[in-house]
């Protein structure tokens, strides 16, 4: 793992608990990304596809877990 940035307390699975929250950077997610790393990685017809994931519980179209994981994990 990477190193905390100054004042930055790193965070591992261990430490979180049920409930808690925490504020990560900011990180822009669009349409084109969420389609490209869900075709390759995630290929669920609620990332990939916006009239099918319509009828989804999210009503629309929506990034892979695995997608804002891996953001969260790039910011720090």
């Amino acid at each position: 793992m990477s190193k905390p940035s100054s004042g930055q307390t790193q965070l591992y699975f261990e430490d979180l608990h049920i409930g808690q929250g925490f504020t990560s950077g900011a990180y822009y997610m669009d349409e084109a990304r969420i389609k490209s790393f869900a075709a390759e990685l995630d290929p669920q017809p609620f990332h990939l596809d916006e009239v099918a994931a319509r009828s989804t519980i999210f009503k629309g179209l929506s990034a892979s877990g695995l997608h804002t994981a891996c953001c969260l994990h790039a910011d720090s």
